[in-house]
């Protein structure tokens, strides 16, 4: 028989063994949440259920819930192992592994989403909205469970974001707090936007209609976007228009988070 080393789960015990050497008042912490589970998705499943349940629906209940998703469709434990290394690669805060998977809300939001997403496809709706509304509650972070959102994804912050029903969102895709992928409140059905591959959304950005934003394209903080956005296009502003094309040299990240509309 084959044995699959998971490297990914590897190195978050061996982080969090560490951690806990380091600062015994952690040790039982680090133990319950991680140490203790024999697998990535054992681990994540506990401390999703520990943040979700509620008088309710206990953690307990919330956890077989949890499993049974990941045990069911395999896919969302390689969306969760390439957003482990999303926000590592692209996280400068970010010193491990073991650090979005104990601290970042962002990653549990989205994790979160990932098994709402699940029953949702699953003719589960009145689970996988109770499951959207605790989610705000607990991470302040608004998902339609209906949305389709890829892997290596990094919400960085992650406080008041927002994407509507029929979002869509490719890989590799990046954005900070308080961004909105939503409707223009016009019309119905499909009203959301659709986000390329590797698109990088700067704080506070409204994304707003069924529009298309381009592969590699980068919105500047603060930004509205009311237009299509062309591949590998830098826009910002108030509504947002083009600061560079394909060709040219993107601003910096730092750089966006300082344009607005004067």
């Amino acid at each position: 028989m084959t044995v699959h080393r998971d490297e990914v789960w590897n190195r978050i015990r061996a982080e969090v063994a560490a951690d806990a050497q380091a600062e015994p008042a952690l040790a039982s912490f680090l133990h319950t949440n991680v140490l203790s589970h024999a697998r990535l998705e054992d681990a994540l499943s506990f401390i999703l259920a520990s943040k979700l349940g509620s008088e309710t629906i206990t953690s307990l209940s919330l956890r077989e819930l949890i499993r049974r998703a990941f045990e069911d469709d395999r896919t969302i434990g390689i969306a969760i192992r390439e957003d482990l290394r999303a926000v590592l690669s692209r996280d400068p805060a970010c010193r491990g592994y073991s650090v979005p998977l104990l601290y970042f809300k962002g990653f549990h939001a989205l994790q979160s989403y990932r098994v709402a997403h699940y029953y949702w496809t699953h003719e589960r709706s009145a689970l996988a909205l109770y499951l959207q509304s605790r989610i705000s509650e607990a991470f302040a972070v608004d998902i339609h469970p209906g949305a389709r959102i890829g892997k290596g994804i990094m919400f960085d912050h992650a406080t008041s974001v927002v994407i509507g029903e029929t979002a869509v969102v490719e890989d590799d895709f990046s954005m900070l707090h308080e961004v909105t992928l939503g409707g223009t409140g016009k019309v119905g059905g499909d009203r959301h936007p659709k986000i390329g591959r590797g698109v990088m959304i700067g704080a506070g950005a409204k994304v707003l209609g069924n529009i298309r934003v381009g592969e590699g394209a980068r919105i500047g903080a603060g930004s509205v976007v009311l237009e299509d956005v062309a591949p590998f296009t830098t826009v910002a502003g108030i509504p947002a228009r083009p600061l560079s094309y394909p060709g040219h040299a993107l601003p910096a990240l730092d750089d966006l988070d300082e344009v607005r509309e004067a």
